[in-house]
C-alpha cells in the first residue's frame, strides 16, 4: 500500500470518527474469525466443483440472487396494462448507466414488435424530396454516441397533493439513463432537403396507438437523434425497436418508439397527446402548453423505503441521483434534518450533458430519527425547488413536471417512509 493510500484512509477514518470506526472494524474482524464461510471449505460447496460451462448461458442473465432487481409497476394507477407504465428500480442501481432490462416502460398502446427488415421511415411535407427510409439505409448515415436520461413528465405526479407512494423506484422510477447510439436527425432532414417554411416537425409511431408529437424544428436540427442502439446493444422491444427517436432533456413522450414518419410542417399539429394529454392544468384553469424541458430534480436513493439503513449506527453512505433537462447538474446538496443544515454531496463519476449524475455523502449516523433530502442545482443556475414554492407557483392539478424536493423519514431503526414537510 502506498503513502497516499494509508494517508487517505486515515483522513477518512478522522472524518467518520475515527476511533469508533476503528473499533467498530476491529470488532467486526474478530466475530468473522471463525465464519464457516472463511474456515470450512464444506460451507463453500462452489470451491469444491466445476461452475458452468462457457455456453450454458449465451446472453449473460444477473444472478439467480438479483431475482429481486425488476421494474414494477402499480397496477390501480391505469385501467389497461397496454397503456401504462413501470417503474426502473432507482434504489438498486449505482453509477448513472441503467441497465437495457431493467429501463421503465410507458406505452399507449402496448410494444410494438417489428421486424428489422419491415421496418421504413417516410419523410414528408415541407421537404425538397419526399422520401423513405429502410434501417438498412438509415445505418449508413454518420452514427453519434451520447448518454441522456429520458423521463416521464408525469415522473413523481402522484405527489402533487402530498407523500403517496412509498419507495423511489415508484416516486422517481419513470426514468432512465441510457448510451444511445443513432444518426443525427438533423443529417436525415437534410438529405430530404428543407424548404424555407420549415418550422416544426410531427414525429409519428408504428404502436396500436398512433403516437405523435410535434417538435420544434430548432430542436431537431440541434440535439436528436434516430437511435437504433442503447447501451451499446440494439434496442428493446419495449424501448421502441428497431429505431426511436431521442429527444434529450425533454420530456419522454416526445421520444416517439417505433419511429415511422416524420412530417415537416410550418406549425404544430395540436394533437391528442399535446392537448387533452401533456399539458399542465393550472389554478386558474388555464393550461400551459408545450412544457417540453425537464427541470432540475434530485432524489435520494439510499436510504429509502425499499432500501433501508440495516447495519445499525456508524458510518453511513447517502446516495442519490439527479438530472437536468438544462443541460449539467453543477452541486446537490443533502440534509438529515429536514432543511435546517445543508451539506455539498459529492458528484461521481461523468457529468455529462442532459444525463444523470450520481452524488453521495458519508455520514456517521447516531441512531436518531432523520429527515432526509436532496436539492440540485444545474448549470443555468435554476434550483431544485420545494413542494410548496412549486405548488404556489402551479397548483395541484397537475400530474407533469413535478421536481420538487423529496423527502424521506428514517426512524431509529433504520426504516423510511415518504413523508412530507413541505
Amino acid at each position: 500500500m502506498t503513502d497516499d493510500a494509508h494517508t487517505s484512509r486515515r483522513a477518512f477514518l478522522r472524518g467518520a470518527g475515527g476511533v469508533a470506526l476503528g473499533s467498530a472494524a476491529l470488532a467486526a474482524g474478530a466475530a468473522r474469525a471463525d465464519d464457516p464461510l472463511i474456515t470450512d471449505l464444506d460451507a463453500q460447496p462452489w470451491t469444491q466443483f466445476l461452475g458452468d460451462p462457457v455456453d450454458a448461458m449465451p446472453y449473460g442473465m444477473p444472478s439467480e440472487h438479483e431475482a429481486h432487481v425488476v421494474r414494477r409497476t402499480v397496477s390501480w394507477l391505469t385501467a389497461d396494462a397496454t397503456s401504462s407504465i413501470n417503474f426502473t428500480p432507482l434504489h438498486e442501481l449505482e453509477g448513472i448507466i441503467t441497465p437495457n432490462g431493467l429501463c421503465f416502460e410507458r406505452h399507449h398502446g402496448g410494444a410494438a414488435h417489428i421486424a428489422p427488415g419491415d421496418w421504413r421511415l417516410m419523410v414528408n411535407g415541407l421537404v425538397g424530396r419526399q422520401s423513405v427510409f429502410t434501417l438498412a439505409d438509415i445505418m449508413r448515415f454518420p452514427r453519434v454516441t451520447r448518454t441522456h436520461f429520458l423521463e416521464c413528465a408525469a415522473n413523481s405526479g402522484m405527489e402533487w397533493r402530498g407523500a403517496q407512494l412509498n419507495g423511489c423506484q415508484y416516486t422517481h422510477g419513470m426514468i432512465h439513463n441510457v448510451m444511445y447510439t443513432g444518426v443525427p436527425l438533423r443529417l436525415v432532414l437534410e438529405e430530404a432537403g428543407l424548404k424555407g417554411a420549415a418550422a416544426w416537425v410531427l414525429a409519428e409511431g408504428a404502436d396500436a396507438a398512433g403516437m405523435t408529437r410535434s417538435i420544434p424544428l430548432d430542436k431537431c436540427l440541434d440535439d436528436c437523434l434516430i437511435a437504433t442502439h442503447m447501451n451499446g446493444e440494439r434496442l428493446r422491444p419495449e424501448q421502441g425497436y428497431p429505431a426511436r427517436l431521442v429527444v434529450p432533456g425533454w420530456e419522454g413522450n416526445m421520444w416517439v418508439k417505433w419511429l415511422r414518419r416524420i412530417e415537416v410542417g410550418d406549425h404544430p399539429w395540436h394533437h391528442r397527446e399535446e392537448t387533452s394529454k401533456y399539458t399542465d392544468l393550472l389554478a386558474d384553469g388555464t393550461a400551459r402548453r408545450f412544457t417540453w424541458e425537464m427541470d432540475v430534480k434530485s432524489v435520494i436513493t439510499s436510504p429509502s423505503p425499499q432500501a433501508p439503513i440495516t447495519h445499525g449506527r456508524g458510518p453511513t453512505v447517502i446516495s442519490g441521483v439527479a438530472w437536468s433537462g438544462r443541460g449539467r447538474v453543477a452541486e446537490v446538496h443533502v440534509t438529515t434534518d429536514g432543511g435546517v443544515n445543508w451539506t455539498k454531496a459529492r458528484i461521481e463519476g461523468p457529468s455529462l450533458d442532459k444525463s444523470m449524475h450520481r452524488f453521495n455523502h458519508e455520514f456517521d449516523w447516531d441512531g436518531a430519527p432523520l429527515l432526509l433530502q436532496s436539492r440540485a442545482i444545474d448549470t443555468a443556475g435554476y434550483v431544485q425547488p420545494t413542494k410548496d414554492a412549486l405548488r404556489a407557483v402551479r397548483g395541484v392539478n397537475s400530474i407533469y413536471h413535478n421536481n420538487a424536493i423529496q423527502t424521506w423519514a428514517v426512524d431509529s431503526d433504520g426504516r423510511a417512509e415518504n413523508v412530507e414537510i413541505s
